[in-house]
């Protein structure tokens, strides 16, 4: 008579065990989670943008387009802080999040990691009025213009972003959520940004970034593909480990197409950073000093080069281009030619030994009909980095930056084995 309770404990710690067993051996469907690029030349300069949906408001979500950037230390969009939010008390058309009070320790730390990597021209920051409602202070925080470079103010506060899931050959109905601490910036922060974007969504390494954000069992690995036309044909921006597949080579993971630097931390940034030795152009080297790292950027749209560095390029290109007829040049660039002729690629030599070929569609960019101009920049004598990668480089480059063994993946020009950024395909199946 004694044993039977004896065995109904037993079974269910049996069963306990079993569902726990069941939990750990669950395996979702998806591994990364998935985004459409857009390629916007509306703007001063040529920019790219996510799509987010970020709340949900009758029976649907509400979407926002954000601009990708690599380097800022936290996420702030357009929207408006609320103590009480409640169905109605939003203006329509509007995103109301929760703010962060200045006592919480968020607020205080916020302002402690960005306050030496952004501009530092920002005047600093003072905790705010209240707002109606519980009657707590706000936390102001400074936000740079990352086309104006203009400072601005924003509050700190809590958000929630939604996006789908993928394995990366199909998009999944299923949804991954994000729960970061953003900030609001009022709309007229976003009148020098593209048509329809507003916001900048941060996937730097700095602690406020999305990356920080999204969790198991996404691998922190960020992949991009930024497309090289602004039509209705979008690039992709995958966050998690892969695989990652583009049509109509289905079968053939972009991961085998890969080379791999290590990615370098630069103490003033929470940018991204590879160690290059050299541009090599027609077996002719320009050493870059050893001292230096190059930083890789998701808003400049052209390689930009120190003066002293971009002149011995100006020079070793006119060498090997030495037929083809010159142009006048067309600002911003300084060496222009009668298009319609093949120029040789230039080479990144990195320190591990590898090289990134920048071919000829992204080193020459076409002007007109008849004028193609080498897309390289002069920054300057005295430019903070002595070299920055640009979009134009990047785009129809599968780029991955794996953000826990700290590498960066590239692929040179998809073109070359016959894909781009924009085959990526986004038809929505029902995979969780």
């Amino acid at each position: 008579m004694h044993l039977l309770p004896h065995i109904i404990v037993v079974i269910i710690l049996a069963f306990i065990s079993y569902e726990h067993e069941a939990i750990a051996q669950y395996v979702p469907p998806y591994t990364s989670i998935v985004v459409p690029v857009t390629k916007h030349t509306d703007a001063a300069k040529t920019l790219y943008s996510i799509q987010i949906m970020t709340s949900y408001v009758n029976m649907q979500y509400l979407h926002a387009n954000f601009l990708i950037d690599i380097d800022a230390p936290f996420i702030w969009h357009d929207c408006i802080v609320q103590w009480n939010i409640y169905p109605g008390s939003c203006p329509s058309n509007t995103l109301c999040t929760s703010p962060v009070s200045c006592e919480e320790y968020q607020c205080t730390d916020v302002r402690t990691t960005y306050s030496y990597k952004n501009n530092p021209s920002c005047p600093p920051v003072t905790n705010s009025s209240t707002l109606p409602g519980w009657g707590y202070c706000t936390c102001p925080v400074n936000v740079v213009d990352p086309i104006t470079r203009s400072c601005g103010e924003a509050l700190l506060n809590y958000d929630e972003f939604t996006v789908n899931t993928s394995d990366g050959r199909n998009v999944f109905t299923g949804l991954y959520g994000a729960y970061p601490n953003a900030a609001c910036a009022p709309s007229s922060s976003f009148e020098s940004f593209p048509t329809n974007v507003t916001g900048v969504m941060a996937f730097s390494s700095s602690p406020y970034a999305l990356p920080s954000y999204l969790f198991q069992p996404l691998k922190k690995t960020l992949a991009l593909c930024l497309p090289s036309t602004n039509s209705s044909a979008r690039g992709v921006l995958f966050f998690g480990a892969g695989p990652y597949y583009l049509l109509p080579n289905s079968n053939v993971d972009v991961r085998s197409l890969l080379s791999y630097t290590p990615l370098l931390k630069h103490p003033d940034s929470f940018g991204y950073f590879i160690g290059v030795k050299a541009i090599v152009i027609k077996k002719k080297s320009i050493n870059i000093p050893g001292n230096l790292s190059t930083k890789l950027s998701t808003l400049e749209p052209y390689t930009i080069l120190r003066t002293d560095i971009y002149n011995r390029v100006i020079q070793a290109f006119s060498m090997a281009t030495i037929g083809i007829p010159l142009a006048r040049p067309v600002s911003p660039f300084g060496l222009c030619y009668r298009a319609g002729l093949k120029f040789p690629d230039i080479d990144f030599s990195l320190e591990d030994g590898k090289k990134w070929t920048v071919y000829m569609a992204n080193s020459i960019k076409q002007m007109t009909k008849d004028v193609a101009c080498l897309a390289f920049v002069d920054g300057g004598a005295t430019t903070e980095y002595a070299v920055v990668i640009g979009t134009y480089q990047f785009e129809d480059n599968f780029l991955v930056f794996d953000l826990e063994n700290s590498t960066f993946g590239f692929s040179s020009s998809l073109l070359n084995v016959q894909t781009s950024c924009s085959n990526f395909n986004f038809t929505l199946t029902d995979g969780n």
